[in-house]
């Protein structure tokens, strides 16, 4: 997984070339003038022992002040290119994910939590993030410092330099062995941190059921639990992060003690300059650094492959239920039929919901489902619209599997309102636009006229333009269904699914809702699905489910005058 995540890795950088290229220029500048400073320096010493030493120093130092100038901005041009490259490149990254993850089908999310997808958005391509960019400079420039730093060494004392390379396979081994370590520990970090903000968004999303049962303290307690967890798992990856750079450092400061000594006895038997040895050990140092940089940023690498990992799997993952290549139909006409549907959702495939299922909603009639809770009614709404693909058996639009069919085309020929409307959290005009957004400010208030919203958004200060808050939280009930029936209006959809539409209302709320809903209506092939009979009295069919299966079928009276499971229903409604 490493290589693999490495080729990953790199061309994220080599995708903004344009601003690493005067990056890398700028890296070789100041890398060429750092380089050549230990030199400076113990020539410079060399000039103090000189008969025309003033004179030397003096034109030493003419060329050294330009070229600590030339290094200091060589270094800023380097730092910002690099740290622009990654600002670029997480912005790219976390666009291409979440485009990624949008696209998913439904039973992908039926799977995971939204905190921690909303974790990999944040947290791990933070990670990735310097990685790319800003630590590739400087892996780039201690790698030129390390090679520019031996081949100088070398060219000065020969001697000298074997002591320094008796170390470098320990260095080598010490680098590899921590290296995996941190490279695992990271991955489980970024999963604990994901665990973390799964909880804080579940429950911070659902914040009125925790203060309405008292469990702010144990919702606390769970947040902690799962923040020590990555608190516990980031201090093992401290100490193996300090012990990758600590190690290192020891093992190159050593280094250099034993050059400082061997070349102290050559300076006494004056087979080295003062200067000399000056150099040797700066330029030394210069190495040390280097090496103890690659080292750290070589920890950092494998922070990020252990973080990109996940959020490989979820660029690479191809959405279940979908189609884009799919053809269209030049005149719809709005017929679904399931044809002996089996199916079970995914994260539970041992427990069928739809059995063989077969049903046939016409052209602009009505068709009603019923049944006991768990029966599949809002499962069939969620097959209608390609949510789920079923085990067995097809769904038909027109005459033409779904499948076959272009999925986003498919869904804008199908509207729906719940029982429960998701509203976004902007404005009321841009909630009634979201299924059409080229709709005219006439067309959003002519279809708020039609759902009988168009009065109570008018007495609101802002109007169209008031701001209904998170999940529509600012708005009752009622008014969150009208605006749901104005939304589905202006897309104006062959077919129409009502899921428990009314419900959850008050009497003057279901009045004005239900004269809506009649208006939505007119001409489309609807599909109610209802536990309240009274809604379904008028719909042209009405269809019992029990277990995935129909039980009866007929109007509402011929099922009444049966004396069977829709009678059943209807007297332990109205008993109750």
């Amino acid at each position: 997984m490493a290589d693999g995540s490495w080729r990953r890795l790199l061309p994220l950088a080599a995708e903004e070339a344009r601003i690493l290229v005067p990056a890398s220029v700028a890296l070789l500048l100041s890398s060429g003038v750092s380089l050549a400073t230990p030199t400076g320096m113990g020539t410079m010493l060399d000039f103090l022992g000189s008969p025309d030493g003033a004179e030397q120093l003096r034109g030493a130092i003419w060329i050294a002040v330009p070229a600590i100038v030339v290094m200091a901005a060589a270094s800023f041009a380097r730092a910002y290119f690099f740290t622009l490259a990654g600002e670029r490149v997480v912005a790219r990254l976390r666009q291409r994910l979440y485009a990624s993850l949008i696209r998913q089908e439904v039973g992908f999310f039926d799977g995971e939590r939204t905190g921690e997808l909303v974790s990999r958005l944040g947290n791990d391509t933070a990670v990735l993030q310097n990685s790319v960019t800003v630590n590739v400079s400087m892996a780039l420039r201690f790698a030129l410092q390390a090679l520019g730093s031996v081949a100088i060494l070398f060219y000065m004392n020969w001697r000298l330099s074997m002591v320094m390379v008796a170390v470098v396979p320990l260095l080598a081994v010490g680098i590899a062995v921590f290296a995996k370590a941190v490279r695992r520990l990271a991955k489980q970090v970024q999963d604990a941190l994901a665990q973390a903000a799964a909880v804080a968004e579940e429950t911070l999303g659902n914040v009125r059921t925790v203060r309405a049962f008292a469990r702010e303290g144990a919702e606390s307690e769970r947040y902690a639990a799962r923040v020590e967890e990555s608190f516990r798992l980031g201090r093992r990856l401290a100490v193996a992060y300090g012990a990758l750079q600590g190690g290192g450092g020891l093992v190159a400061f050593l280094a250099v003690a034993g050059m400082l000594y061997y070349g102290g006895t050559m300076v006494l038997a004056h087979e080295l300059s003062v200067g000399g040895l000056t150099s040797f050990i700066l330029q030394t140092v210069f190495l040390a650094f280097a090496l103890g940089g690659l080292s750290s940023v070589y920890g950092d690498f494998q922070r990020a492959i252990g973080a990109s990992q996940r959020v490989f799997e979820l660029l690479d993952r191809v959405p279940g239920v979908t189609n884009d290549a799919g053809s269209v139909l030049a005149v719809p006409v709005g017929k679904m039929v399931l044809e002996g549907v089996k199916f079970a959702y995914p994260t539970r495939a041992e427990v069928p919901v739809l059995d063989g299922l077969d049903l046939e909603l016409e052209p602009g009639r009505v068709l009603a489902l019923v049944g006991q809770s768990g029966g599949g009614k809002s499962t069939v709404a969620s097959l209608l619209l390609r949510f789920y693909d079923p085990q067995e058996g097809r769904v038909t639009f027109d005459g033409v599997d779904v499948r076959e069919l272009n999925t986003a085309w498919l869904r804008q020929q199908i509207g729906i309102v719940s029982q429960e409307p998701v509203l976004f959290a902007t404005t009321i005009e841009e909630n009634i636009r979201y299924g059409r957004p080229d709709a005219t400010r006439a067309e959003v208030e002519a279809a708020a006229t039609a759902a009988n919203a168009h009065t109570f958004v008018c007495n609101f200060p802002e109007g169209y333009q008031t701001v209904v808050g998170e999940r529509g939280v600012r708005l009752s009930g009622g008014q969150k269904q009208r605006i749901a029936i104005a939304r589905a209006l202006l897309k104006d959809p062959r077919v129409l699914v009502l899921d428990e539409a009314t419900s959850a209302l008050d009497a003057e709320s279901e009045h004005l809702v239900q004269e809506a809903l009649d208006r939505l209506m007119r001409g489309r092939t609807t599909l109610v699905i209802a536990h309240r009979l009274s809604t379904v009295k008028t719909a042209d069919r009405v269809v019992v489910l029990g277990a995935g299966r129909v039980v009866e079928a007929g109007s509402h009276d011929e099922l009444v005058a049966r004396n069977g499971a829709y009678r059943r229903l209807v007297e332990h409604q109205f008993a109750g």
